[in-house]
Order: C-alpha cells, then structure tokens, then sequence
C-alpha cells in the first residue's frame, strides 16, 4: 500500500506541475478561459474524450457493469454520441461565433435578460458536474487507503481546486493529455486484462455470469431512451463541452479530433461494463455496489499496478471536475458578473478569484453529497430540462420570444426539480416531465406575446 501512495502523490504532484506550467501560458483572459483558441488534434481529442469521461463514467459504469452487465456501457454510449454529433454538426457555426458561453447564444437570439435566466441555470448543472467528480475522488480515495471521506475530498479535490485556478484552460488541457494517457493505460490495458486473467479468461466470464449480462438490453429500453435524453442532449449544450469546442484551432480539428473522442467514449463504456462483470464474479456479496471500482482494483491488483490504476480513475475523476469547475465559473464571470459591474468585462485576476471561489463551494458540496450517478443525473435534468427547448428554438423558430424562452427555462427547471424530489434522482419523470412543460410552455407564451421585430442568427 505504501507503494501505491507513493504513486498516487508522484501523480498529484505532476497535476500540481502542469497547472503551474499552464500558469505560464495563461496570460490572458482568452487564453484562460479557451486556451488561446488554439488546440490541435490530439490535444483537442485528449482534452474532449477526459472532459466527458469523468467520476460518473468510470466509477459509475463499473456499478452499472456490476448489476446490468454489458448494458452498463450505455451511459457512455449516449456521452459518446453526443460528442459525436456536437462536433460533426455544431463545432463549426459555434466557432464562427468567437464567444466564451453557452448563454450568449441565448442573448444574441432573445435578448440579456434571457441569457442571465439560462446562466443560473448553466451555473446549477456546471457546479454539479464538478461535485460528481469531486465526489468520486473522495469516495475512491477512501475505500482504498483508508482515509475519513472529508480528508479525502478536500486533499484530491483540493489538488484540483488548485491547478484549474493557477492555469484555467491551459492547465486543464495540459493535466486531460497526461491524464487521459493514464486512464487509457490504466484502465484498458492493465486493470482489464488482469481482471479477465483473475477470473479466469473471457469464457469463464461467459460462464460464471448469466445470459442476461450479456445483453445489451437489460438494463431496460426505458433507462436506455432516458440516458439519451439526459447526456445526448446534455452534451449539446453544456457549458463544461461547448468550452472545450471554443479551444480548438479550426472546424477541420473539432470535426474529425471530435468524432475520434466520441467514439472513445463508447470504447471506455465497454470496458467500464466489462470490468464490472468481472467484479461481480470475483465479489458477488458487495455490500454497496458504488463501491466496485474500488474494491475490485484493492481485490486484484498488487502493489504499484494498484497504484497506477487509482492513479488512472482519479485522472478520469479530476479532468471532469476541472471541466465542471472552470465552466461553472467562467460563467460567473462572464454572464453574471458583467450584469452586477455595469456592463464592464472581467479580467485574468478576476477569472482566477471567482475559479477559486467556486472550488470551495464544490468542495463544500462533495462533503454532503453521496451518489455519483445520482449528482450527475440532477445535473444533467437541470440542464436538459430547462434549456435544450429554448436553445433549439433559438436556433430553429424564427417565432421564438423571449418571455417564451425565460418562461419555458423557468418551468422546466422547477419541473425537473419537483420531479426527482418527488420520485427520485434515478426516476424517468424528472426528463420527460420537464421537456413535456418547457415544450408546451415555450410555444404557447411565444404565440401569445409580441413577434420578435428582428430576428438575430444565433448559429
């Protein structure tokens, strides 16, 4: 065990390292926020594929793998697609465009009322994506060395907290390149093949296993169709994804870099799934199956390749908490703050004071919060269900009003809210439900008040 903390510190120290390297670079306030707008091919697919692939994704698809079998790997698949059909079809018009969020589309298509309604709302989903990892972080970290889980949040996620603060964009993109390497080692060619070894080999899993893992099915066609709605359509318009498309040096880079990430999403989800399996034919009695990750890789590993692989998950772990932090904050800085300052723009120092504010608030949230995938479907339906309507409808109806879009974010999000309160964070209704009122709610209060007398391209 001394081995593998050892490992693990050389790792973080490394993060820390980068992030004053991206220091360096950052000298200014487009090169902390989108890296200079400047990111070739393989730093913009390393830096796409780590963004998505976070906590969730890693601890969250082997507890799917655990309990559904190969179906687990859906979540990813939807994360994959997602990425797939952003960067095929909305890079190019979004770099056209040379903003820094999500919500001033919204403002060129309505007006800044409805682009500071959409930012509490993007700050909500951001804020979380951050907490989902963080607390992923700290759930690993515990199980496997040991420590009280509020040692564990605060010194991984403060590592995180850090580096994202010093360097933003630059030491973000600097740290996904070195981590999504260590994942992609870790995880594929080194806790996978030694778990298929531990049980035995493929046709020992087939065996030991029932038919139904081995469907890609089971996990029920309704969760399938509501994860696609949660992530596909997340993944279009979330402000930790859209940030990433601002970095890249051309449409040619985000086209073809993009697609290549997206497909590695759904390669990652297999493996996820498939080292979950694993885990339940080597630890069927799990007393808690958020903890299989974790339990699996202290079962089968020994000392130093444990090391690597905690290494490689909290990598996955900290590259989306960097993502959810800095979108959280570069909207403050850029949506909300400017309302407060009479217009005036933010700078460097500003950015990087309101990067560290924000790290402490997700800190403080990870010490309360309990459930990876739960954290991340609350911030994914808050995103969904309150601005996917307005934003295709900024971009497709010419209609479209603002008091349409405000009351359609507005609804929607207290929809969702009300819903997963009322039947849970893991239930269908809060997506369905939200969509179905902003739907209805959008057209209606656009029918009914004034047509727009100019109608500004939003893409």
């Amino acid at each position: 065990m001394a081995l593998d903390i050892f490992v693990v510190l050389i790792y973080a120290a490394g993060m820390l390292l980068l992030g004053w390297y991206g220091m360096r670079r950052a000298k200014s306030h487009e090169e902390f926020l989108v890296a200079g707008r400047n990111l070739g091919p393989s730093f913009y697919m390393g830096t796409m594929a780590a963004t998505v692939l976070g906590g969730a994704s890693t601890v969250g698809t082997v507890r799917l793998g655990y309990v559904h079998g190969i179906s687990g790997f859906w979540l990813c698949a939807a994360l994959g697609a997602g990425i797939v059909v952003l960067n095929l079809f909305l890079a190019k018009p979004l770099l056209k465009l040379r903003i820094f969020t999500v919500t001033q589309v919204l403002e060129r298509r309505y007006n800044p009322m409805a682009r500071q309604a959409s930012a509490v709302i993007m700050f909500a989903y951001a804020l979380m994506i951050g907490v989902v990892s963080t607390l992923a972080i700290g759930t690993v970290m515990q199980v496997l060395f040991g420590m009280p889980f509020w040692a564990a949040v605060l010194l991984g996620g403060g590592v995180v907290v850090i580096y994202s603060t010093i360097g933003g964009m630059w030491s973000l993109t600097l740290t996904d390149i070195v981590q999504f390497i260590i994942k992609t080692v870790g995880l594929m060619f080194l806790l996978l093949p030694i778990c298929l070894y531990r049980v035995g080999g493929w046709d020992e899993l087939v065996a030991k296993l029932p038919e139904a893992a081995f469907k890609f099915s089971t996990i029920g066609y309704d969760t399938i169709i509501t994860y696609f709605l949660i992530y596909f359509f997340g993944i279009l318009i979330g402000q930790d994804i859209w940030q990433r498309v601002f970095t890249a040096r051309s449409e040619g880079v985000a086209k073809y870099a993009g697609t290549v990430a997206g497909i590695y999403c759904v390669i990652y989800g297999l493996v996820g799934a498939l080292i979950g399996m694993c885990a339940k034919v080597l630890l069927p009695e799990l007393d808690n199956v958020n903890n299989a990750f974790a339990a699996i890789v202290q079962a089968s590993l020994p000392d130093g390749i444990r090391g690597l692989v905690i290494a490689a998950a909290l990598a996955a772990m900290m590259s989306t908490a960097s993502a959810g932090l800095l979108a959280a904050s570069t909207t403050i800085t850029e949506d909300l703050l400017p309302r407060l300052r009479g217009g005036r723009e933010s700078s460097l120092g500003t950015s990087r004071l309101f990067t560290a504010l924000t790290g402490v608030l997700v800190l403080a949230i990870a010490l309360v919060v309990n459930d990876v995938i739960s954290a991340l479907t609350l911030a994914y339906n808050l995103l969904v269900g309150g601005m996917l309507i307005p934003l295709i409808g900024a971009i497709y109806w010419k209609r479209a009003t603002t008091a349409g879009a405000i009351t359609s974010m507005t609804l929607g999000f207290i929809t969702a809210l009300v819903f997963m309160l009322k039947d849970g964070f893991d239930a269908n209704t809060p997506i369905y439900y939200s969509l179905a009122v902003g739907l209805v709610s959008f057209v209606v209060v656009s029918l009914l008040s004034r047509r727009p007398v100019a109608v500004a391209s939003a893409v």
